[in-house]
């Protein structure tokens, strides 16, 4: 009875972790023991087909801080259930588990009594020494991935298989898969969810989606999980008014039609901490994007005209999410050091990487939304107007240590009608594929660790959409054909390159060598390992370059490893020497140089041999 005690201590301070071992519905030798935070509910049963869903039968008992239990003889699972209560509205409501572990297939909202203890014995999976190695995340959706012949969902079991193959095929070393926590709607791509411990059962089981996280993990393959926190959707059978008032909520979301978590209360603050560890302790996931942190940290995030919401010092910072944040990020690396925390954060808030006790947010990645917004706004341009922004492509260098950011390509900018990739391009037919090699090439260069969103590596003229698969036929054309080979290249020669990403979070591994060639559109820079150096150029103009002059910081000879307007990859074999040799001229600030052909709308990377 004391560990019972302390469990509810912990739950109503905030400091339980493991919280899906005490609440939820438990088999057992011959039933099962249902728990439940039931906040001012006045009563609660448990219902399901075991009982025709008679709110009569199971009625649970009353323990102390809200707490209702139960133990049900004979049930096994399989078995749907759901919480009937009676709220303190006077109301009655059928709400699904807040801890179940599987969830009735939608249209459906029932639980589903799930063992989740065949899934504890196995050993978990994590990254180490992520920060010197090379991260190139592949996101993805995993019902808009591929489909079966007939539109029908694939099982967690099949895409496995499939998508590690790819993965290793296209050059990716992480999966960040787009949340998998059960969500009532598609079109929500899992952000709005339900279910917050349950994989979602389109796609199959428990079971299924801890064989998925552990068949990428043989095969090299990191698993991270998009994760909405901040806030969760409205139906009924959710977490909403769920004891006939505000129990899990605090405010509506003014953007989302969602309602924001109540982060003061310290059974909130217990529910999505444990729920944090409960992916990665029991699928083994590497790590967790948290997704809208910005929406977490403002009292008047997504308010209109100008409103201010003050907290008790007059800011409008949200003081009860920042300490929620700093907990579960302290707590995370307590128990996985090595796991990857991610937060999606795009305003000016500080020190959003930075340990809890240097004063920052505890994550270890953010990813760096203010480079890709200006890489896609320059990226667009015609190249006449690439001359007047030029300030869009270097800008990044300023801030580009400030955090350790990743790069991020994501789902977010492929819908909406904000148009795909590579129709946000500028130019001919030709010349889309062409300045979309190059901005590829740009990100894997930059520095910072890797993101883009499924697709991007066959270039769909279409917006990403989640009721179909991705246009895989697009391969049969030759132009998709090659374009997808050059990212397959460019992606494995970022794993194989160490000086793309071992020295990654400083100056001492990155060099300007023309930073502002306005006229022509022309950067370089280099890139610097423990062992190597890479020179990079690339040309945004429409315009081929001959006896073109470079500084470059070594004497010798530099190796053109790769040149993205090769015919093999869709480019117009414009003549490019595969090597060059420095001679003595002073420019750019360098005391060598290197006289080379630059193709239009390109990218050439070079290895120093000194």
């Amino acid at each position: 009875m004391e560990s019972a005690i302390n469990y509810q201590e912990y739950f109503a301070k905030g400091d339980l972790t493991d919280a899906y071992n005490y609440f939820g519905a438990h088999v057992q030798e011959n039933g099962v023991f249902f728990r439940i935070w039931g906040g001012k509910a006045r009563e609660i049963s448990v219902v399901g087909d075991f009982n025709s869903w008679d709110n009569k039968i199971n009625p649970m008992n009353y323990g102390e801080n809200g707490i209702w239990e139960l133990f049900i003889e004979g049930l096994k699972p399989g078995e749907l259930y759901k919480y009937a209560i009676l709220g303190k509205d006077g109301k009655w409501t059928n709400k699904a588990d807040p801890f179940a572990f599987y969830s009735e297939y939608r249209p459906g909202t029932a639980s589903i009594i799930y063992d989740i203890q065949k899934l504890m014995k196995k050993k978990s999976f994590h990254l180490k020494n992520h920060f010197d190695q090379p991260l190139n995340t592949y996101e993805i959706h995993l019902g808009s991935w591929k489909r079966k012949k007939k539109g029908e969902f694939m099982n967690y079991r099949d895409i496995a298989p499939l998508l590690t193959e790819h993965l290793i095929e296209h050059g990716y070393n992480c999966v960040e898969v787009m949340p998998v926590m059960e969500h009532p709607l598609d079109a929500s791509w899992g952000y709005q969810t339900t279910g917050f411990f349950s994989p979602t059962s389109r796609y199959g089981t428990p079971e299924d989606f801890r064989f998925f996280t552990e068949y990428l993990h043989k095969h090299g393959i990191a698993v991270i999980l998009d994760w909405s926190p901040g806030h969760f959707c409205q139906d009924e059978h959710g977490l909403r008014e769920f004891d006939g008032g505000k129990l899990y909520e605090s405010t509506a979301h003014p953007e989302w039609g969602t309602l924001n978590f109540d982060f003061s209360k310290g059974e909130v603050r217990s529910f999505l901490i444990s729920n944090a560890l409960y992916w990665m302790e029991i699928f083994a996931v590497d790590g967790l994007r948290v997704d809208a942190v910005s929406s977490m940290l403002y009292l008047d995030y997504g308010i209109k005209n100008n409103s201010w919401r003050r907290n008790l010092y007059g800011g409008n910072e949200n003081l009860d999410a920042i300490d929620f944040i700093k907990n579960l990020n302290k707590t995370v690396f307590a128990k996985y050091p090595d796991a990857l925390m991610v937060a999606e954060e795009s305003t000016a808030w500080p020190l959003v990487t930075y340990p809890v006790h240097e004063g920052g947010l505890g994550f270890n990645y953010k990813w760096n939304m203010g480079w890709m917004n200006d890489t896609l706004k320059y990226g667009e341009m015609e190249p006449y107007f690439k001359g007047f922004n030029h300030g869009l492509i270097n800008f990044s260098m300023i801030y580009a240590f400030t955090e350790n950011f990743i790069l991020p390509f994501s789902h977010d900018e492929v819908v909406h009608g904000k148009k795909s990739l590579i129709n946000k391009m500028p130019g001919y037919y030709e010349d889309k594929f062409a300045n979309l090699r190059s901005l590829l090439t740009y990100m894997i260069c930059h520095p910072g660790k890797k993101l883009t969103f499924m697709g991007t590596e066959i270039a769909p003229f279409t917006e990403w959409n989640e009721n179909i698969e991705l246009e895989w036929f697009l391969l049969e054309f030759p132009i998709h054909k090659e374009f997808n080979e050059y990212v397959k290249k460019i992606n494995k020669l970022y794993l194989k390159e160490e000086a793309l990403w071992k020295k990654d979070k400083s100056w001492d591994g990155f060099q300007w060598i023309d930073s502002e060639n306005h006229i022509q559109k022309v950067i370089s820079f280099v890139r610097v390992g423990e062992n190597s150096k890479l020179l990079v150029v690339i040309n945004f103009s429409e315009f081929s370059y001959q006896g073109f002059w470079l500084g470059v910081p070594d004497e010798g000879s530099y190796t053109l490893l790769m040149n993205s307007d090769l015919k093999e990859f869709g480019g117009k074999d414009f003549k490019v020497k595969k090597t060059a040799k420095s001679k003595e001229k002073e420019i750019h600030g360098c005391k060598q140089g290197i006289n080379i052909n630059i193709p239009a709308f390109s990218a050439l990377i070079y290895k120093i041999r000194m």
